[in-house]
């Protein structure tokens, strides 16, 4: 599972719901399919900041004639501003109650973008438990800028926290600030029951069969090669940018070196929250935490 550079949005087909009840501000929902530089769809939602939506009642359609810009998407009339790319956990998707719940909090502080990592939900493709996955989010961050936001934080969850950090070390500059939360800060960790649980279900077929028909998550069968870089290899290149890393004192998967190490990685352009009591990833995080997030967002992204 080779990883390319962070990719680029391909044409889409996304349409301005303007008939949508209760949207204000920023234009409407919309959900549709991005393509991923190595051509993978991508189920990815957006949501103005002020409102959130189930994307279930958000359809696919054609996109109206004259409304694209020069890359073939939609563009509503959203206000110029901050934006929320959420990156989801392993097993996770754009659907899961826990996503909905950090996009709700999120829209009081700007628009929120939520997507299914490829293999997960309706996205296409299988799951590389963190290699190509970059690329998804390069794609739903490009997506974001083509609807008009200026002010980019990535926020990603275990899984999507290790991708919220390559994804900006590897496309510098491309996002203002980044929220890592519950990730691991180093590859092939089985320090813990949860993490050799989760080895056994990516790395033999019998596991595999269980995340496709008991988590509904597509994983890919090949082994790394080359083995991309590591969370706590990335960090210092995120620079300038601002990091702020999230990790629960009662996290089953990842001990509290893995939030330190990542923290001391970052220098003086990082920020530690040992959180007293929370658990793993976003199914842990508690409201005020979140809303503590999204004021870090805001203050951090300008």
């Amino acid at each position: 599972m080779g990883t390319d550079a962070a990719g680029h949005v391909a044409r889409s087909t996304i349409r301005p719901y303007s008939e949508t009840p209760n949207v204000t501000r920023g234009g409407a929902p919309m959900r549709t399919f991005l393509r991923t530089a190595d051509g993978v769809a991508i189920d990815s939602v957006y949501e103005p900041g002020g409102v959130v939506h189930d994307p279930g009642n958000v359809v696919y359609e054609q996109a109206e004639e004259g409304s694209r810009n020069g890359s073939g998407n939609a563009v509503p009339s959203v206000s110029q501003g901050l934006v929320l790319v959420v990156a989801h956990g392993f097993t996770g998707d754009a659907d899961r109650p826990h996503v909905r719940r950090v996009a709700q909090v999120f829209a009081r502080y700007g628009a929120v973008v939520t997507f299914s990592f490829r293999g997960h939900g309706r996205s296409g493709g299988r799951s590389t438990v963190g290699d190509r996955e970059v690329l998804d989010l390069a794609a739903a961050v490009a997506w974001a800028r083509e609807l008009g936001h200026t002010r980019v934080v990535t926020v990603g969850f275990s899984m999507g926290g290790s991708v919220v950090l390559r994804h900006a070390a590897l496309d510098t500059g491309d996002v203002e600030a980044v929220v890592s939360v519950s990730a691991p800060a180093r590859w092939f960790y089985r320090g813990t029951a949860p993490m050799r649980r989760l080895h056994w279900l990516v790395t033999r077929p019998s596991g595999r069969l269980v995340g496709r028909y008991g988590l509904r998550t597509r994983i890919h069968h090949r082994q790394w090669d080359p083995v991309p870089l590591s969370p706590v290899e990335a960090v210092p290149r995120i620079t300038p940018a601002p990091l702020l890393v999230v990790h629960g004192d009662q996290d089953a998967y990842f001990p509290l070196d893995h939030p330190r190490m990542l923290a001391d990685a970052a220098g003086e352009h990082g920020e530690l929250w040992v959180e007293p009591g929370m658990g793993h990833a976003e199914n842990a995080a508690p409201e005020p935490l979140l809303r503590r997030i999204g004021d870090w967002a805001v203050a951090r992204a300008g």
